[in-house]
This record gives C-alpha cells, sequence and structure tokens, in this order.
C-alpha cells in the first residue's frame, strides 16, 4: 500500500461499537500507526459504498471525497466490476508467472500500450503502486547494469514527492515526516526543490521558479555527473504532496535534459492515470512528454482489486536484447504478477473509462475546479489548486511562516471532523484538504461537496478564533 498521513476518527464518537472495532483494536497493525497507538487503535468504520457515496459506522451517508485513495473511479458498487471478479475468479483464479502465463494479462497489456505515449509499449504487472515503483528503480539499475554502467544508479526526486512504503520507492519520498523514524537507501537518492508555484520564493513570478527549477536540474547533474545518474522520478501533479501543479512547461524541459544526458525519466502515474486527468495516461496527453517508463496502480481497477504495472519502452528492451550480457537476468518478480482476476477486472474498468467516464471526467472537470476555486474567499484559505479531477485546499492560518507544521499542524483534521457530521469524507493532510472524489461525479454532487467543505472550513475558523489562536 503506498500509506500515507491518516486522519484516525475517534469511535467513541462515531458510535460505531460493533466486534470489528473491538478487534481491530486486539489484533490489527494499521498503515502508518504512531508508536503510541501501533497494534491498539480502531479507524473510522466504513460499512458500505454505492457511487460516489460511501456509509459509515453510524449509518451516515458521506460523500467520498478522496475516492477511498485516489482510486474509486468509476465509483463504489459497479456490478460490471463484481461480475468480472467472479467470472474469472470461477474460470482461472490464479496461475505462477515464473513459468505460465494467462489470456487478460497479455490482452490487458494491449490495450495499455494503445494508450501509452510514444514507444512504451510493454508492461510487468505488479501488486500496487509501491511495487510498480521498485520495479522502475530495479529495472533501471539492471539495464546500467547489463549496458556496462554499474556505477550509473544514483535517483533525483523532488520535495513534497511521495512514491511509495517499500525500501527503495520510500527512500524517494519527499516529505519530512515520511522519513523522520524510518530507513532508507539515502545514499541512492537526490532531492530536488519541490516544482510548488505557491511555496516560490517571495517575489519571483512563476516563470522564474520554472527556470529556477530548470537551472537546479542542469546544475546537479552538472555537479554529480550524468555518468552517475540512472533516473530521474516525477509525478506529473505531486498527489499526496498537495497536488502540486508545476509550472507550465517544466516537465518537457526536464524530459529534454534527461534524454540530453541519458537519465531515464520515470513518470509515476500511480494517482494521475485512468481519468483522474480525464485520459488512461496523462503524460503524453495532458503533459506532452513520452517517459522512458511510467507506473501506474490504484485506478487501473478503480480500487476493486489490488493491481500495479509498469509500462516500459520499446527502446529500453532494444538495448537490453542489444547487450553484451544476452543471459543477464532481470531477477525480480511477484507472486501475484500478471495476476488473471486483477487483469480482468482491469479490462472492464478500462471498458467503463472509455465508453464514456473519461468524457465526462474532463467535461466536468472545469466545473469541479471553479466552484472549489470559491474557497478562496474564506479567510484561512491560502489557495484553491488542481487539475482535472483532483485538487487541494491548502489553509494558511499563520501567514507570516513559510511553514505550514506550526499553527496549521490540525487545521485538516479539524475541517474533516467536521465535513463528516456534514455528510462529506475529506483528505487531510496537515493544513490541506485533498478532494479527489469518483470521475462519476455530477454538478449537483459537486455543488454539495463543495457546500459541505465551505462550512466545514468556516466552522473550523470559529473555532480557532474561540481558542484564541486565530483572528483570521
Amino acid at each position: 500500500m503506498r500509506g500515507e498521513m491518516v486522519a484516525v476518527l475517534d469511535f467513541e464518537d462515531t458510535g460505531s461499537g460493533d466486534e470489528a472495532v473491538d478487534l481491530a483494536r486486539r489484533h490489527l497493525i494499521q498503515p502508518w500507526p504512531t508508536a503510541g497507538a501501533i497494534g491498539a487503535e480502531a479507524r473510522g468504520l466504513i460499512g458500505e459504498g454505492d457511487g460516489i457515496y460511501i456509509t459509515d459506522g453510524k449509518g451516515r451517508r458521506l460523500i467520498d471525497g478522496p475516492a477511498g485513495m485516489w482510486c474509486i473511479n468509476v465509483g463504489h458498487r459497479r456490478e460490471e466490476l463484481a461480475r468480472a471478479m467472479y467470472d474469472q475468479a470461477m474460470q482461472l483464479s490464479y496461475n505462477t508467472p515464473w513459468y505460465t502465463m494467462n489470456e487478460p494479462s497479455a490482452m490487458l497489456a494491449q490495450r495499455l500500450a494503445a494508450h501509452a505515449p510514444g514507444d512504451l509499449s510493454h508492461v510487468f504487472y505488479t501488486t500496487g503502486g509501491s511495487t510498480a515503483v521498485e520495479t522502475a528503480l530495479r529495472f533501471m539499475q539492471f539495464y546500467n547494469n547489463a549496458r556496462g554502467q554499474p556505477e550509473k544508479k544514483l535517483i533525483l526526486s523532488r520535495g513534497g514527492a511521495y512514491h511509495g512504503s517499500t525500501y527503495l520507492s520510500a527512500s524517494l519520498n519527499g516529505r519530512p515526516r515520511d522519513r523522520d523514524w524510518m530507513d532508507g537507501a539515502d545514499g541512492l537518492v537526490v532531492k530536488l526543490t519541490a516544482p510548488n508555484p505557491f511555496r516560490r520564493p517571495a517575489g519571483m513570478s512563476v516563470e522564474a521558479f520554472c527556470d529556477f527549477l530548470v537551472d537546479e536540474f542542469r546544475d546537479a547533474v552538472r555537479g554529480i555527473g550524468a555518468e552517475k545518474i540512472g533516473a530521474f522520478i516525477a509525478e506529473p501533479v505531486q498527489a499526496s504532496g498537495g497536488v502540486i501543479v508545476p509550472p507550465e512547461n517544466y516537465l518537457k524541459r526536464v524530459r529534454e535534459l534527461c534524454r540530453a544526458n541519458d537519465l531515464l525519466f520515470i513518470s509515476d502515474e500511480v494517482v494521475t492515470a485512468f481519468g483522474r486527468l480525464g485520459h488512461v495516461f496523462a503524460s503524453g496527453d495532458v503533459f506532452g512528454i513520452e517517459p522512458d517508463m511510467i507506473t501506474f496502480a490504484k485506478g487501473v481497477t478503480s480500487g476493486y482489486f489490488p493491481l500495479g504495472g509498469l509500462m516500459v519502452s520499446e527502446r529500453l528492451l532494444e538495448d537490453l536484447r542489444r547487450s553484451n550480457h544476452p543471459d543477464a537476468m532481470f531477477a525480480h518478480g511477484l507472486t501475484y504478477s500478471s495476476h488473471p482476476v486483477g487483469c480482468a477486472v482491469a479490462l472492464k474498468n478500462l471498458d467503463l473509462l472509455e465508453g464514456g467516464i473519461l468524457d465526462h471526467a474532463r467535461k466536468i472537470a472545469p466545473y469541479f475546479q471553479a466552484r472549489l476555486k470559491t474557497l478562496e474567499e474564506l479567510p484561512l484559505v491560502g489557495e484553491v489548486r488542481g487539475m482535472g479531477l483532483m485538487a487541494c485546499v491548502e489553509c494558511v492560518a499563520d501567514r507570516e511562516s513559510n511553514d505550514p507544521l506550526q499553527l496549521d499542524r490540525q487545521v485538516g483534521s479539524r475541517i474533516d471532523a467536521h465535513c463528516h457530521e456534514l455528510g462529506l469524507l475529506v483528505r487531510p493532510l496537515i493544513n490541506m484538504c485533498v478532494m479527489s472524489p469518483p470521475l462519476i461525479i455530477t454538478k449537483d454532487e459537486i455543488d454539495d461537496m463543495v457546500t459541505i467543505l465551505r462550512e466545514g472550513i468556516s466552522r473550523t475558523m470559529e473555532d480557532l478564533r474561540r481558542e484564541g489562536v486565530w483572528r483570521g
């Protein structure tokens, strides 16, 4: 699981007293726990989902603002996907990928290749986003070993990045709190500045900030030496970093630097693919770039089955075939690679996306962004930003500080608690509220979502004023 900061609900407040809560507290280790609560906590119980809605332990119907974790793209309770799982499991529930294969994985590979930009025509399937990124990094290492460049292994990543929870993928993460108590392969990773225009230096234009980012990248390559750098990895939009949309043409300019210096460009589309930005893949269709590899997961099955993967350029495979080491083995695989049930669900999910949901997402995205933008009228809101059907409402209680981890620390969870009472599940990330609803959301449902979020922020402002910690 690509774990992230989670809002923990108090179950005495949710009214959920069933057996699952007690069992969780006694036996379940939740993702990303604190040491003081590990193995002894229960989180918000969700009973069922339907369309864009979920029902909590009290029976309250909530808009699923984050679509699970950026993944319930076609909505909850789609019978087509449940039927695809059942039918495939009844035909073939599993096969070992080490020396056999199944038909759904091959069919899905062909359809994904048809959507991918450039010559990204091959797929390696994984179990999710973290393992997809891990696979990309291990492939880069193998690729350079086979080419006779074993020293070319460093990875350029960025502040604010989130790439996973496995050892190598987590080492790329650029949020300090992710690594405060965790080890990583620090010697392999070089961190660059987050491409966050909202937090750019005072007095600097967005265009100048873009130039700064590109110059920093160029200087890093020159200073380290391109012969030591294997890859650059980037989310087209930094998702868990706060829906950071980079300056225009930034990705294109960095892509050209990668090409000029023989660095592999890995586009991490675990969040941005499968309709979140209106297309199956956003790298080419939205940002005009042709990466060497694309990682994906989440929306590939709309969260109905664990599946991820790596799209790989034909050029890289040709390089390996022409290498002086034809017997070199890419000794990497997963028990559940190319899982037949997961691939069957992904095929049906693609049917739904291509059958009208992608078109709907593209058409409704401007309305979604415009309605959320109205929240900038509120004194607590510093910026509303986003693209497609993903957005972030960043609250700034202390406008004199560039560090949101001070007064702003609990703002997001406060807003989430109020919104939960009002009928909306929010994705709180410290001082930010991330919204990424199912792609099937309607204009009326967007209006409901924004109305509730506005009220939740307003109530939070009243709380802060009453406590005397904010005078906005």
